[in-house]
């Protein structure tokens, strides 16, 4: 599929060139002069419809330092040929093997190939056409074929671009089954995945906007369309929180689809009726949209700030991170009327990261709260990559924004993050909330020291309990207080036990009741969670949890027994960590994994890939050596 990779390296070129001229001539850099004569100034009119879009290309001109820093960024590079791109993982004659079957990668001429031995699937070999990622693991597509020569020609091919079944991570450097960094179940073999085109291109590349809420648009009209990867968040939200789409000019709606419809499959004839249009480009687009299609190989601006060809040929026309076209309002909400000018912005940003930070695909049924993600009082995710849903469902949604504390452009984020650990984050929060300012301030709200871990805001309201894409744990986005009552009744761990993880669930609970009197929590739905109250928060976690909570445990009984903190409680750990190796999430597996080498002190022998009885034979010798 002859995708043209459009690239960013253009920027410094046009820096010395254009800086002179920029308010006498476009954005684009096309020579045109602005005519504010033809409207009013102010935002664009459309932006979704794929002739909405102008290219990354056309914003480096002007925003020449973003774009140099965004050339190498994780965002921008979330797609790439492999042909053009530096790949970290191992490839000649490297082997994977999981359970009864291999998969070895190698290089003929400059084309990458893996070829799959499956005792259940059969063997096959692909040749490699996309690398996916490039932040904390790579995952890749590739199309089959029957045979290569050693000039690399292929002698012939599937048809499709397939994911294939295994990620290299950055943090172990070591190859993994693809999917097993998310809540996915066990798999019997290696085996490609699903159609690249179908499963994650709107996501990790540029495509109209249109595209992507056609089934948005589609429910507006009180019809469902057939599922597929384009949805919004909203639907995902409580009631309360919702935005959504409505149809202002269904003629306008039809002209647009009918022009994505010609685009992508020319000779076919739109459906009647608003729904009937809808239901046929979703239909299509699931069918036969696929990289030829794409307005930018990778996430370009535009992915985020939205169709801005008005905005090069006039820069004083802003883009706009909330979507614009004369067929479509976007609804507010009840409480829309009442947001400022800032709080709009905010929200507008926040939802245009969570088109892609949402994390819904998995399948795994449960969420932070004591939530199901099928219902309406949904909790928030568990794992990497749903911070952005998260935060619209807690209490800064309207208030900051995530760019707040991430520069998308950035190309490694690592060093502003870690300052946000510190005073750095406070000073976020502080933009608000101005009465903790000061040390005593802080102290009596913390009852923990000033400049200590315990007293930073992070800490308490956005605690480090989801699971990370590089094996340890990352913050927990939905902003709110580890004595919600929701937090305390539903969660587990309790939120005071992720520093205090050797604590019992009665002490800590007794002393968030002294700290912040908002009356007692119920010791029946603590004891639903955690059976006896006199436990450690970790341990009973461990034993009575759900899964990505019982991963949380994990991390945190890990981390006490490699400071040799609650030796005698790491080590009562020790045989429900060991029965963890086998959990039907793998995923899980690893955090056992690692627990057990901090306890132990040195590196795992066991290959978690391998079949289960493998793995318990392997566990008991280890287990054994370390016995006293």
């Amino acid at each position: 599929m002859g995708v043209t990779d459009v690239r960013l390296g253009f920027a410094i070129a046009f820096a010395a060139s254009t800086t002179a001229v920029l308010t006498l001539v476009s954005c684009g850099g096309k020579g045109r002069v602005t005519t504010p004569e033809k409207r009013e100034l102010g935002v664009v009119e459309s932006n979704v419809r794929r002739e909405d879009y102008a290219g990354s290309r056309a914003c480096a001109h002007c925003h020449t330092a973003i774009a140099e820093r965004f050339e190498n960024a994780p965002m921008h590079t979330m797609t790439r040929l492999p042909e053009q791109a530096v790949i970290k993982a191992p490839w000649n004659d490297a082997v994977f093997r999981f359970k009864d079957d291999e998969l070895r990668l190698g290089k003929f001429g400059d084309e990458r190939y893996v070829a799959i031995t499956s005792k259940q699937f059969g063997s096959k070999t692909y040749r490699v056409t996309r690398v996916i990622g490039g932040h904390h693991r790579e995952d890749f597509a590739g199309v089959e074929v029957v045979g290569v020569k050693a000039n690399a020609q292929i002698i012939g091919s599937a048809h499709d671009e397939l994911i294939l079944p295994f990620s290299w991570v950055f943090a172990t450097q070591a190859f993994r089954y693809k999917g097993y960094s998310v809540m996915l179940k066990e798999r019997p073999g290696l085996k490609a995945g699903g159609v690249w085109a179908e499963t994650c291109i709107f996501c990790h590349n540029t495509v109209p906007y249109l595209s992507t809420v056609l089934g948005a648009l589609s429910a507006s009209t009180g019809a469902k369309s057939p599922g597929f990867q384009g949805e919004i968040v909203d639907d995902r939200l409580p009631p309360d929180r919702r935005w959504s789409l409505r149809i202002t000019d269904e003629a306008g709606l039809r002209e647009a689809l009918g022009k994505e419809l010609t685009f992508l499959s020319p000779g076919d004839k739109l459906e009647s009726g608003a729904h009937g249009a809808l239901d046929q480009l979703v239909r299509t687009t699931k069918a036969g949209f696929d990289g030829r299609h794409f307005v930018e190989l990778g996430i370009g601006c535009e992915s985020c700030h939205l169709g801005s060809k008005e905005h090069v040929a006039d820069v004083r026309v802003r883009p706009s991170f909330e979507p614009k076209a004369s067929f479509l309002a976007v609804d507010h909400g009840d409480h829309g009327q009442d947001l400022a000018p800032a709080a709009l912005r905010a929200q507008r940003i926040n939802r245009a990261c969570a088109r892609c930070h949402q994390v819904l695909f998995s399948g795994y049924p449960y969420t932070w709260e004591g939530g199901l993600r099928k219902s309406d009082d949904l909790g928030g995710g568990n794992i990497n990559s749903g911070e952005a849903r998260d935060m619209l469902l807690g209490g800064c949604a309207s208030a900051m924004s995530c760019v707040d504390c991430h520069d998308p452009h950035a190309p490694d984020n690592g060093a502003k993050l870690a300052a946000l650990e510190g005073e750095a984050g406070d000073a976020v929060c502080q933009r608000c909330h101005e009465k903790y300012k000061t040390a005593a301030a802080i102290q009596q709200h913390t009852h923990h020291l000033a400049g200590g871990e315990g007293a930073r805001c992070v800490a308490c309201h956005m605690p480090k309990k989801n699971m990370s894409l590089d094996g340890g744990l990352t913050r927990y986005h939905r902003i709110g207080s580890p004595n919600d009552r929701v937090r305390v009744e539903k969660d587990r761990p309790l939120e005071c036990g992720l520093c205090h993880a050797g604590e019992s669930v009665a002490s800590l609970v007794k002393m968030m009741e002294k700290w912040w009197p908002a009356g007692a929590f119920n010791r029946d739905e603590l004891r639903k969670l955690y059976g006896d109250l006199g436990s450690s928060v970790a341990l009973a976690t461990l034993e009575q949890g759900k899964p990505h909570e019982q991963a949380v445990a994990m991390f945190l009984l890990g981390k006490l027994g490699g400071e040799g903190k609650a030796t005698k409680l790491a080590k009562a750990a020790v045989p429900l960590l060991a029965k963890q190796l086998t959990h039907g999430i793998p995923i899980v597996r690893w955090y056992a994994a690692g627990a057990l080498e901090a306890i132990f002190g040195e590196k795992s022998p066991i290959d978690l890939h391998m079949k289960n009885e493998r793995i318990e034979a392997d566990a008991a010798a280890w287990l054994a050596k370390h016995a006293d």
